[in-house]
Protein backbone atom coordinates (compact mmCIF):
# COMPACT_ATOMS: atom_id res chain seq x y z
CA UNK A 1 0.00 0.00 0.00
CA UNK A 2 1.54 3.39 -0.97
CA UNK A 3 1.60 6.07 1.93
CA UNK A 4 -0.99 8.16 -0.22
CA UNK A 5 -3.31 5.09 0.54
CA UNK A 6 -3.23 5.03 4.23
CA UNK A 7 -5.96 6.51 5.48
CA UNK A 8 -6.30 7.10 9.41
CA UNK A 9 -8.24 4.67 10.40
CA UNK A 10 -5.59 2.25 8.84
CA UNK A 11 -2.85 3.54 11.40
CA UNK A 12 -5.50 3.54 14.41
CA UNK A 13 -6.36 -0.12 13.37
CA UNK A 14 -1.75 -0.48 13.52
CA UNK A 15 -1.45 1.21 16.68
CA UNK A 16 -4.38 -0.51 18.16
CA UNK A 17 -2.73 -4.25 17.21
CA UNK A 18 0.92 -3.36 17.81
CA UNK A 19 1.23 -2.14 21.41
CA UNK A 20 4.66 -2.25 21.26
CA UNK A 21 4.81 0.01 18.77
CA UNK A 22 6.01 2.76 20.99
CA UNK A 23 8.15 0.95 23.15
CA UNK A 24 10.33 0.47 20.06
CA UNK A 25 9.87 4.22 19.37
CA UNK A 26 9.62 5.78 22.92
CA UNK A 27 11.34 9.11 21.85
CA UNK A 28 8.01 9.47 19.85
CA UNK A 29 5.80 10.12 22.97
CA UNK A 30 7.61 13.05 23.95
CA UNK A 31 8.72 14.33 20.59
CA UNK A 32 4.68 14.16 19.03
CA UNK A 33 3.13 17.96 20.47
CA UNK A 34 -0.59 18.23 20.33
CA UNK A 35 -2.95 21.37 20.82
CA UNK A 36 -4.65 21.01 24.57
CA UNK A 37 -8.29 21.67 24.66
CA UNK A 38 -7.43 24.04 27.93
CA UNK A 39 -5.81 26.37 25.88
CA UNK A 40 -3.37 26.80 22.86
CA UNK A 41 -0.46 25.66 24.47
CA UNK A 42 1.39 22.66 22.72
CA UNK A 43 1.21 19.59 24.89
CA UNK A 44 3.29 16.02 24.59
CA UNK A 45 1.63 12.99 23.71
CA UNK A 46 1.96 11.44 26.93
CA UNK A 47 0.16 14.77 28.99
CA UNK A 48 -2.10 14.53 26.62
CA UNK A 49 -3.22 11.12 27.89
CA UNK A 50 -2.88 11.99 31.24
CA UNK A 51 -5.49 14.89 30.11
CA UNK A 52 -7.60 12.53 28.35
CA UNK A 53 -7.64 10.27 31.54
CA UNK A 54 -8.18 13.10 33.97
CA UNK A 55 -11.29 13.95 32.19
CA UNK A 56 -12.82 10.10 32.15
CA UNK A 57 -12.07 9.75 35.98
CA UNK A 58 -14.07 12.82 36.17
CA UNK A 59 -16.87 11.83 34.16
CA UNK A 60 -17.04 8.35 36.29
CA UNK A 61 -16.79 9.82 39.66
CA UNK A 62 -19.51 12.40 38.34
CA UNK A 63 -21.93 9.04 37.77
CA UNK A 64 -20.73 7.26 40.94
CA UNK A 65 -21.96 10.68 42.67
CA UNK A 66 -25.10 10.26 40.74
CA UNK A 67 -25.58 6.47 41.11
CA UNK A 68 -25.57 7.02 44.77
CA UNK A 69 -27.53 9.81 44.82
CA UNK A 70 -30.32 7.66 43.32
CA UNK A 71 -29.51 5.12 45.47
CA UNK A 72 -30.07 7.34 48.82
CA UNK A 73 -33.22 8.98 47.07
CA UNK A 74 -34.79 4.66 46.60
CA UNK A 75 -33.84 4.08 50.19
CA UNK A 76 -35.87 7.02 51.05
CA UNK A 77 -38.55 6.00 49.15
CA UNK A 78 -38.24 2.58 50.74
CA UNK A 79 -38.13 3.95 54.31
CA UNK A 80 -41.44 6.00 52.92
CA UNK A 81 -43.53 2.97 51.82
CA UNK A 82 -42.49 0.73 54.79
CA UNK A 83 -44.04 3.09 57.13
CA UNK A 84 -47.40 3.70 55.26
CA UNK A 85 -47.82 0.10 55.02
CA UNK A 86 -46.83 -0.46 58.90
CA UNK A 87 -49.30 2.13 59.49
CA UNK A 88 -51.95 0.32 57.67
CA UNK A 89 -51.36 -3.22 58.51
CA UNK A 90 -51.46 -1.21 63.02
CA UNK A 91 -54.83 -0.09 62.01
CA UNK A 92 -57.22 -2.57 63.63
CA UNK A 93 -60.46 -0.93 62.69
CA UNK A 94 -61.66 -2.01 59.33
CA UNK A 95 -63.69 1.54 59.22
CA UNK A 96 -60.77 3.75 60.47
CA UNK A 97 -58.21 2.40 57.26
CA UNK A 98 -59.55 5.31 54.63
CA UNK A 99 -58.62 7.80 56.64
CA UNK A 100 -55.21 6.65 58.21
CA UNK A 101 -54.45 5.69 54.30
CA UNK A 102 -54.47 9.18 53.28
CA UNK A 103 -53.62 10.96 55.87
CA UNK A 104 -50.22 8.79 55.99
CA UNK A 105 -50.07 9.11 52.38
CA UNK A 106 -49.89 12.57 52.19
CA UNK A 107 -47.63 12.76 55.76
CA UNK A 108 -45.06 10.00 54.44
CA UNK A 109 -45.15 11.63 50.58
CA UNK A 110 -45.78 14.91 50.90
CA UNK A 111 -48.56 15.18 48.97
CA UNK A 112 -50.34 18.08 49.50
CA UNK A 113 -54.09 16.39 49.14
CA UNK A 114 -56.09 13.00 48.92
CA UNK A 115 -59.27 11.63 48.89
CA UNK A 116 -60.62 8.16 48.75
CA UNK A 117 -64.09 6.53 47.67
CA UNK A 118 -64.80 2.52 48.29
CA UNK A 119 -68.21 1.61 46.26
CA UNK A 120 -69.38 -1.64 47.32
CA UNK A 121 -68.35 -1.21 50.72
CA UNK A 122 -70.03 -3.46 53.07
CA UNK A 123 -73.35 -2.30 54.91
CA UNK A 124 -71.93 -1.56 58.26
CA UNK A 125 -69.57 1.35 56.47
CA UNK A 126 -72.24 2.86 54.19
CA UNK A 127 -72.66 5.60 56.93
CA UNK A 128 -69.07 7.05 56.59
CA UNK A 129 -67.66 9.51 53.98
CA UNK A 130 -65.57 7.02 52.37
CA UNK A 131 -68.46 5.07 51.23
CA UNK A 132 -70.44 7.93 49.82
CA UNK A 133 -72.77 7.27 46.90
CA UNK A 134 -70.38 8.26 43.43
CA UNK A 135 -71.52 8.48 39.77
CA UNK A 136 -71.87 6.17 37.37
CA UNK A 137 -69.19 7.76 35.38
CA UNK A 138 -67.02 8.24 38.34
CA UNK A 139 -67.15 3.84 38.61
CA UNK A 140 -66.72 3.98 34.46
CA UNK A 141 -63.97 5.76 34.39
CA UNK A 142 -62.19 3.95 37.38
CA UNK A 143 -62.99 0.66 35.57
CA UNK A 144 -61.59 1.98 32.33
CA UNK A 145 -58.15 2.87 33.52
CA UNK A 146 -55.56 0.12 33.51
CA UNK A 147 -52.97 2.39 34.62
CA UNK A 148 -53.17 5.71 37.06
CA UNK A 149 -53.90 8.52 35.48
CA UNK A 150 -51.58 11.47 35.92
CA UNK A 151 -52.51 14.70 34.39
CA UNK A 152 -54.00 18.20 34.48
CA UNK A 153 -57.17 18.50 36.46
CA UNK A 154 -59.91 19.24 34.08
CA UNK A 155 -62.67 19.44 36.29
CA UNK A 156 -63.31 15.48 37.45
CA UNK A 157 -65.89 14.65 39.73
CA UNK A 158 -63.07 13.11 41.73
CA UNK A 159 -61.50 16.02 42.49
CA UNK A 160 -64.60 16.49 44.73
CA UNK A 161 -63.41 14.39 47.39
CA UNK A 162 -60.20 16.31 47.84
CA UNK A 163 -60.93 19.12 51.07
CA UNK A 164 -59.94 22.22 48.40
CA UNK A 165 -60.93 21.16 44.96
CA UNK A 166 -60.32 24.70 43.58
CA UNK A 167 -56.36 24.55 44.17
CA UNK A 168 -55.86 21.05 42.55
CA UNK A 169 -53.88 21.92 39.34
CA UNK A 170 -52.56 18.51 38.88
CA UNK A 171 -54.16 15.04 40.46
CA UNK A 172 -53.70 11.42 39.71
CA UNK A 173 -56.00 8.97 39.78
CA UNK A 174 -55.56 5.44 40.80
CA UNK A 175 -57.99 2.97 40.80
CA UNK A 176 -58.42 0.48 43.65
CA UNK A 177 -59.20 -3.81 42.35
CA UNK A 178 -57.95 -6.82 43.28
CA UNK A 179 -55.67 -7.85 40.09
CA UNK A 180 -55.97 -7.36 36.24
CA UNK A 181 -58.78 -7.47 34.87
CA UNK A 182 -60.78 -7.59 37.88
CA UNK A 183 -64.02 -4.52 38.74
CA UNK A 184 -62.53 -1.71 40.15
CA UNK A 185 -64.44 -1.40 43.76
CA UNK A 186 -63.30 2.32 44.24
CA UNK A 187 -60.37 4.49 43.56
CA UNK A 188 -57.97 6.65 45.17
CA UNK A 189 -56.87 10.61 44.36
CA UNK A 190 -54.10 12.16 45.49
CA UNK A 191 -53.72 15.81 44.17
CA UNK A 192 -51.02 18.82 43.87
CA UNK A 193 -51.38 22.49 43.23
CA UNK A 194 -48.35 22.17 41.34
CA UNK A 195 -49.23 21.71 37.57
CA UNK A 196 -46.12 19.79 36.95
CA UNK A 197 -46.52 17.15 40.16
CA UNK A 198 -48.35 14.55 37.95
CA UNK A 199 -47.75 15.11 34.57
CA UNK A 200 -48.83 12.69 31.65
CA UNK A 201 -45.62 11.39 30.70
CA UNK A 202 -44.49 10.89 34.04
CA UNK A 203 -43.82 6.94 35.34
CA UNK A 204 -46.63 5.39 36.98
CA UNK A 205 -45.16 1.76 38.01
CA UNK A 206 -44.78 3.51 42.04
CA UNK A 207 -48.56 4.83 41.62
CA UNK A 208 -49.28 1.22 40.73
CA UNK A 209 -47.56 -0.57 43.81
CA UNK A 210 -49.24 1.98 46.02
CA UNK A 211 -53.01 1.39 44.31
CA UNK A 212 -52.17 -2.78 45.18
CA UNK A 213 -51.23 -2.20 48.82
CA UNK A 214 -54.13 0.18 49.42
CA UNK A 215 -56.14 -2.28 47.48
CA UNK A 216 -55.20 -5.30 49.24
CA UNK A 217 -55.23 -3.83 53.00
CA UNK A 218 -59.22 -2.16 51.95
CA UNK A 219 -60.43 -5.54 50.34
CA UNK A 220 -61.18 -5.77 54.65
CA UNK A 221 -64.01 -3.01 53.44
CA UNK A 222 -65.59 -5.36 50.99
CA UNK A 223 -68.13 -7.54 51.74
CA UNK A 224 -67.38 -11.26 52.90
CA UNK A 225 -68.01 -14.09 50.36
Amino acid sequence: MSIQGITEADIANFLAHNPGFFERNAELLASIQLTSPHGQRAVSLQERQMEMLREKIKGLEGKIIEMIRHGQENVAIADRLHRWTRALMLTASAADLPAVLTRELMHQFMIPQSGIRVWGAADAFSSLSFAAPVSKDVQSLAASLTLPYCGVNSGFEAAQWLDDPASAMSIAMIPLRHGAGVEAFGMLVLASPDPTRYTADMGTEFLQRIGELASASLSRLLPVG
